[in-house]
């Protein structure tokens, strides 16, 4: 089940910043909510692993059943598990569509995708887990551009710098997959590792 309650709440418990704006809210409450909220905890092994796995389902809003398959399809494929979960998860085209800039949060992303503002090569997808490819053209619909959203986004994105992995057309509110995400690229914070172990046991 997606948690569709309070982030902020999710960034205290988890003890660090999921979205950008969770940054500033944690430097004066940085740390778990509730009244043992500043009670220092020692966490386990299994408590560090379980941890990281969280914060990776939430960060990316995905249901533990969707973040089970990703994990399961990685240590499966040849290669290294941990840098294989990540590109899954950074290759759903909600995702794809929040780091172009064409929404403000993962959550917003998988709504415009929703309501169809989305394409893919020219198609329409309306399926935020959608697995996008190297070399794969996102844009927005020719048939929303003149909504209000985009007319909005058109301006919002004028100097929007994408991750290096992505080149944004911002004119034609439209951008490409150049190559494949990476801890490098994609500055991601997650230690994938724990989650491979976490799901190791």
């Amino acid at each position: 089940m997606r948690n569709t309650g309070p982030k902020t709440r999710l960034a205290r418990r988890q003890g660090e910043a999921l979205r950008d704006k969770d940054v500033k809210y944690l430097t004066k409450r940085n740390y778990p909510p509730g009244m043992h909220g500043t009670a220092r905890r020692r966490k386990s092994e299994y408590g560090i692993q379980l941890a990281e796995k969280q914060k990776a389902k939430r960060i990316y809003d995905i249901t533990e059943r969707q973040f089970r398959r990703y994990a399961d399809q990685a240590a499966r494929k040849r290669g290294m598990t941990g840098e294989l979960l990540l590109e899954s998860l950074e290759f759903r085209l909600d995702n794809v569509v929040y780091r172009l800039g064409f929404a403000a949060s993962r959550p917003q992303a998988r709504q415009i995708v929703g309501h169809g503002f989305v394409t893919v090569n020219g198609k329409k997808v309306n399926i935020p887990s959608y697995h996008v490819s190297i070399g794969d053209e996102i844009a927005i619909a020719e048939s929303k551009k003149k909504s209000k959203y985009a007319e909005r986004l058109g301006t919002l994105i004028k100097e929007y710098q994408p991750q290096d992995w992505l080149t944004l057309f911002s004119k034609e509110l439209k951008g490409k997959i150049l190559s494949k995400p990476t801890y490098n690229n994609t500055s991601s914070s997650i230690q994938s590792q724990l989650i491979v172990e976490y799901y190791s046991r």
